[in-house]
Formats: C-alpha cells, sequence, structure tokens
C-alpha cells in the first residue's frame, strides 16, 4: 500500500515538475523572441513638434533634417548672447554638450563670458546657409555675425563656424565648435 501511495505521489510530482518544464520552455522561448526583436529593430522617439514635419530619432542613424534642426538652435543660442544674459548663455549651451566634452567647452565658455562680462558688447548673428554630414556628425553654419556696443552696430562680418556632435542613445551632444578661418583672417 505504501509503494502505491508513493508511486502516485512521485506521479503528481513528475507531472507538475513537466508542467514546469513546459512553462519554462514557453518563457524561454518567448523572451528570446522578444530580446531579438529588440536587438533586431531600431528604436524611435517621436520628438515634439518643433516643425509642421514629423521628426523621430532612431538607433539607426541621426536624420538631417533633424540635425540641421538641432544645429540651428545651437548655433543661435551659442552665437546670439549679450552682457545680461551671459550665465543663463553659459548654462544653456552646457546643456547640450556632450559630458565627455563638458570640461573643455565650459573653459571655453568661461573665458568668453570673462571677457564680456560689464562690457555694452553684444553679438547677433544670422544663419545665411548650413551644411550638415549625419556620417561624421558635423555641422558648418555660415552667415552674418553682427557686433554691437549699445546699439550701435561696429562690425558685421561673414562668418562660418562647426560644430562636431556625438551621439549617446538617442540624443545628439556638442562635442565641440570652432570658427573656421576665412581668406581675410589669412590675410592679417
Amino acid at each position: 500500500m505504501q509503494s502505491e501511495f508513493a508511486h502516485e505521489q512521485a506521479q503528481r510530482h513528475l507531472a507538475q515538475r513537466n508542467r514546469f518544464a513546459a512553462l519554462a520552455g514557453v518563457l524561454g522561448v518567448t523572451s528570446l523572441i522578444g530580446i531579438g526583436a529588440a536587438v533586431t529593430s531600431d528604436e524611435a522617439v517621436v520628438l515634439v513638434p518643433i516643425t509642421a514635419e514629423t521628426l523621430t530619432v532612431s538607433s539607426g542613424g541621426v536624420d538631417t533634417h533633424y540635425l540641421e534642426l538641432v544645429t540651428r538652435d545651437t548655433a543661435l543660442m551659442l552665437l546670439n548672447r549679450a552682457p545680461e544674459s551671459l550665465d543663463y548663455w553659459m548654462e544653456q549651451i552646457l546643456k547640450v554638450a556632450d559630458p565627455a566634452a563638458h570640461g573643455r567647452l565650459k573653459a571655453e565658455l568661461v573665458a568668453i563670458v570673462e571677457e564680456q562680462r560689464g562690457s555694452d558688447i553684444s553679438q547677433a548673428f544670422v544663419i545665411r546657409a548650413m551644411e550638415v554630414d549625419t556620417k561624421a556628425l558635423t555641422s558648418t553654419v555660415s552667415g552674418t555675425l553682427k557686433t554691437f556696443v549699445g546699439a550701435q552696430v561696429i562690425a558685421s562680418q561673414e562668418r562660418q563656424f562647426t560644430f562636431r556632435w556625438s551621439r549617446r542613445g538617442l540624443s545628439l551632444a556638442l562635442s565641440g565648435f570652432e570658427q573656421n578661418s576665412t581668406p581675410e583672417d589669412q590675410d592679417q
């Protein structure tokens, strides 16, 4: 009798083990399918509308139009400044900076702030043209840089600036910028 009871109990445990094994197998296959889908598909984020077009950023690469918009906004933020807003100006630029370039960019910005603080010198930049390279993550902005003392325009020069970007996940970060030399700069 005890052997029959032990046999029945062993059969129940065996059936229960088989059900758990089948469930584990189904969950394992489902997990593998989910992981495979996550690895092979591009991740996308729908961006807040800042234009009439719908923009998305995917893990597959940076869209040309998106890089143009980010460059436009960063260039205007970086190149339009007045002594009254220097602290805010620097803070906003550092928000879009790549963490790896944060220290170097901050040093460059602090030098500009120290030079301009307490003066009446402001500058405004009017974009004329822009070229972007989504593979190299660079963009070049050309336009007129106007320098003011008070309300008086003291200089109006054609300038070109290059912005370097880095990708972190689905976002772009500013890793550097520089003013390109012009033929007039080389004559001096």
